[in-house]
């Protein structure tokens, strides 16, 4: 992997991730460029969500280095490492907001967590962040049972922004949502991407999600990455997942003119 093509924030180095006998990653490389969106797709079981959990620091993996923004994230202590991880966001797949508190309150938690910041700076940042993802002050009031799955997201992607963070983590941040919905958040994540200019990760199998917003596509099986890539080059690549999840009947219809005879099947894994 050539790391002198761009800056890389995240650069994942002979990863191995295991649950006792059962082995998720060996020998896994990936490197993220700055500024980008890169996607990680994989079938079921493939390690994911394993793999995005190291790189957060949730897993400490059996072997392998794991860089974030220029650090060595399983070398550091935890008060050094809660200071990193205030550079990144998270959005998960489920929105994971706290139930007892209020649409403010929850995007105003990690602002909060800082002990440093007095409540009327905390209040501008949060209505900021609530209407950078086109929720209004009459929302900030709501509990999280009174929001549609779309508003929940939006919430999510708002306390994930909250201390406006170089690296976004999103996984499958349009699971849940019908096409409408869905089409409006990839809208919005491409808008905040380009403007704020924050590097992406996201887990998706949405082919229509990945299409509109991947600079890069990993693809992980057997336990590796086997490619990452601009789209039109993964394709190329032959092997069973890409064949069964980009060209089959699925696949075809998201990736439409991408596909064609001339362009895909004659690589190499």
């Amino acid at each position: 992997m050539d790391e002198s093509a761009a800056e890389t924030v995240i650069s994942v180095r002979g990863l191995r991730t295991a649950f006792g006998d059962h082995v998720v990653h060996e020998n896994l490389d990936l490197l993220v460029r700055q500024g980008e969106i890169l996607s990680i797709v994989g079938g079921s079981g493939s390690g994911k969500t394993t793999l995005l959990r190291a790189i957060i620091g949730l897993d400490r993996p059996a072997a392998g280095a794991v860089r974030v923004l220029g650090h060595d994230l399983y070398e550091m202590g935890y008060a050094q490492f809660r200071r990193l991880s205030r550079r990144w966001g998270m959005l998960f797949q489920a929105g994971a907001l706290f139930s007892a508190l209020s649409v403010f309150d929850n995007v105003a938690q990690p602002l909060r967590e800082l002990r440093t910041l007095p409540e009327d700076l905390i209040a501008d940042v949060v209505m900021c962040r609530l209407a950078m993802v086109g929720l209004t002050a009459q929302d900030a009031g709501k509990q999280p049972s009174d929001l549609s799955g779309g508003m929940i997201k939006r919430v999510g992607l708002a306390r994930a922004l909250a201390l406006d963070p170089s690296l976004l983590f999103l996984d499958e941040p349009t699971a849940g949502l019908d096409p409408q919905r869905s089409d409006e958040f990839v809208a919005l994540v491409r808008s905040l991407h380009r403007e704020l200019g924050f590097t992406v990760v996201m887990i998706t199998h949405d082919l229509d999600t990945l299409v509109d917003l991947s600079s890069r596509v990993a693809v992980l099986a057997d336990r590796r990455v086997i490619v990452c890539d601009a789209l039109p080059q993964v394709l190329k690549v032959k092997h069973p997942f890409i064949n069964e999840f980009f060209l089959g009947e699925r696949g075809r219809r998201a990736l439409g003119a991408l596909i064609s005879e001339d362009k895909v099947g004659y690589g190499e894994p």
